[in-house]
């Protein structure tokens, strides 16, 4: 009888010692996550939407929160370039054809070109897209004997922080497009799959103009942009024959109030059966008036 006593005894203990022990783990993993430095991070909230169902089951919840991303950003200076430059030439021919050659030396080509003639001058007009790095060179190779420089503007503008920005909504708008995506594939009805793909091509839209918008800063800002403009003036002319004389002034004039006149005239022949109708209507008020005197 002491002998079942004792082991009875002995099982009431080693319980007791074990729930104690429970209790001092539970309050040791407490305090541990209390501490400073200890704490078990917060779950990341998620967004979700919720696609209704027409079909009357309900709606369900579904993930759409964007993961984060440790995007490295291209701070690469991106600097678009241009010049506005006016040349006057003694020997346009010469010019224009060592332009031409010269521009392959820097890398560079012709984007638009525009050449009038008359009696006065011979003109060009080229737009160049050169690369950024060459760009000082080519604009100071623009001198020389025979050559006068008329006109020059140089401007810059630093896209760099718009190319930054651009990229990193472009690829949260393919993050969120990506997740619209498997919304689709959840989606029980055609409602909720037409509700879907409008948003993903409304998404897709903003992607491609996102795309073409860093796609233009880019070769903008390899390519700088140089207006160049060049003339001769022909037969032994000048800028002084820009400006007419008195004689030419008086010549222009006369021929001005002649072109009024005869068109006056031939307005008033366009318009003679209104004149005609006044005529009339004129002459027979004036016959009234005289038969009331």
């Amino acid at each position: 009888m002491k002998s079942q006593l004792y082991w009875v005894a002995f099982a009431v203990l080693s319980l007791a010692a074990c729930s104690n022990n429970s209790k001092h783990n539970v309050g040791t993993l407490d305090m541990a996550a209390a501490e400073p430095g200890n704490q078990v991070p917060p779950k990341q909230e998620e967004k979700q939407i919720e696609v209704s169902d027409t079909t009357g089951a309900g709606t369900e919840p579904v993930n759409t929160a964007v993961p984060s991303q440790n995007v490295s950003a291209d701070w690469d200076k991106k600097i678009i370039k241009t010049a506005d430059i006016e040349l006057k030439l003694d020997d346009y021919k010469k010019f224009n054809s060592t332009i031409h050659a010269s521009l392959k030396q820097f890398g560079a080509y012709v984007a638009a070109e525009k050449q009038t003639e008359n009696d006065l001058r011979i003109e060009n007009s080229l737009t160049v897209k050169v690369p950024v790095d060459r760009f000082d060179a080519l604009v100071n190779s623009f001198a020389g004997d025979g050559i006068k420089l008329m006109a020059k503007n140089v401007s810059t503008e630093d896209v760099t922080g718009e190319v930054v920005d651009t990229k990193a909504r472009l690829q949260a708008k393919m993050a969120v497009r990506d997740k619209y995506l498997e919304l689709l594939k959840q989606a029980r009805n055609m409602t909720d799959i037409l509700q879907v793909q409008n948003q993903i091509n409304d998404i897709q839209e903003n992607i491609e103009a996102a795309n073409g918008r860093i796609q233009y800063l880019q070769h903008a800002s390899a390519y700088s942009t140089i207006n160049l403009s060049y003339y001769q003036y022909l037969n032994g002319r000048t800028a002084d024959d820009l400006t007419p004389d008195f004689f030419t002034k008086m010549t222009r004039a006369f021929s001005t109030g002649t072109s009024f006149l005869i068109g006056l005239f031939l307005f008033c022949v366009s318009i003679w059966p209104f004149i005609i109708a006044g005529l009339i209507a004129w002459l027979y008020f004036k016959k009234l008036a005289i038969k009331k005197v």
